[in-house]
């Protein structure tokens, strides 16, 4: 019950602390992570556990919940085992886990941002969020067909380091964003028919879906002043 009437009041704000959590995991943390700050590393675990507390309060959902204890799991793992002997294997454990951590989110994300009732500006910022966990899910496949096809990919080598996720994330952000500077690009047929997804994703969301709820938002607005 208490759980519920902390959604009901700050579930639109959280929204917004989320969203601004996850610019700083992939703006911030990692391009220091691949700068090679170990302490940096560690930091993302304490953003991730309050990701973690962040969905389960605005979903209220046990699955969407152990979804992500999952994933912290699996980042918790592959981290000890990057430690110890770095591998493929550790690679494919974070690339997993923002695989599972990606869709939780997208899906809490979309609920609660396209729920029925008034659209405030936390809402629009949650849109935006989604926008963000679409670019995470395909970093994580980006990943999986890298190691899987290792001549994926020219300009990017998939090996286990903390760069690669600062390089994947760059790398989805430009195909997102149709930006494409051309130091890496995809080669085989399956990465090219991602990225091709992506960027149809890309262009079409925030014509669409964004633009009508900034649209509605300033309506509302008007409508009180």
């Amino acid at each position: 019950m208490r759980t519920r009437e902390l959604r009901e009041r700050w579930g639109d704000s959280l929204l917004t602390v989320l969203t601004i959590l996850i610019l700083v995991m992939m703006f911030v943390v990692a391009p220091l992570q691949a700068l090679g700050l170990f302490e940096f590393q560690i930091f993302e675990l304490f953003l991730a556990l309050f990701l973690v507390g962040g969905v389960f309060l605005m979903s209220g959902s046990a699955i969407a919940v152990t979804a992500m204890l999952v994933a912290l799991a699996m980042i918790v793992t592959g981290g000890i085992l990057r430690l110890r002997s770095p591998s493929i294997l550790d690679l494919n454990l974070f690339a997993g886990s923002w695989l599972i951590v990606g869709i939780t989110l997208a899906v809490t994300v979309a609920r609660a941002t396209f729920a029925p009732g008034r659209v405030t500006y936390h809402r629009v910022i949650g849109a935006v969020l989604l926008y963000l966990s679409v670019a995470v899910i395909f970093s994580a496949l980006y990943t999986f067909i890298g190691t899987l096809l290792p001549k994926a990919f020219s300009g990017m080598k998939m090996e286990d380091s903390p760069a690669l996720a600062n390089e994947l994330i760059y790398f989805s952000f430009m195909t997102l964003t149709t930006t494409g500077y051309g130091d890496v690009a995809p080669l085989h047929p399956i990465a090219r028919s991602l990225c091709n997804l992506e960027a149809i994703f890309g262009q079409l969301y925030p014509a669409t879906l964004l633009a009508r709820l900034v649209t509605l938002e300033i309506t509302h607005s008007d409508q009180d002043s």
